[in-house]
């Protein structure tokens, strides 16, 4: 398997949202593990990079977060999508889309006038 790839810079937050959407209540490190699950181990997330990201969509209202008990009997803070997430989660999700189709253009082959 090759090296794996960084996180692109402004999809982490897409990613979190969309795996608190889909996973329901995770810690950081079940946020982190299931990124790089889905990623097929492709993506490799940086622990410095993911909690002040968590930490950043806690303070706009996207998340929010009570401590708990993890898998291992460890205390472990819990993330969960709010409302102002599921709206937030909604409109990144179109931007990407939006993005993506953009650049699929470039990459398609030239039409022939």
């Amino acid at each position: 398997m090759g090296e794996k790839a960084d996180v692109w810079q402004g999809t982490l937050a897409l990613m979190v949202l969309k795996t608190l959407e889909t996973m329901g209540a995770q810690h950081g490190y079940g946020i982190a593990r299931r990124i790089e699950q889905v990623s097929d181990n492709q993506l490799s997330l940086n622990y410095g990079t993911l909690y002040p990201a968590l930490l950043k969509l806690e303070q706009e209202g996207a998340i929010a977060s009570e401590w708990g008990v993890s898998e291992n009997n460890r205390k472990a803070k819990f993330y969960k999508l709010t409302r102002a997430g599921r709206k937030q989660l909604e409109r990144e999700a179109k931007g990407w889309e939006q993005t993506k189709a953009i650049v699929a253009r470039f990459l398609s082959p030239a039409e022939e006038a």
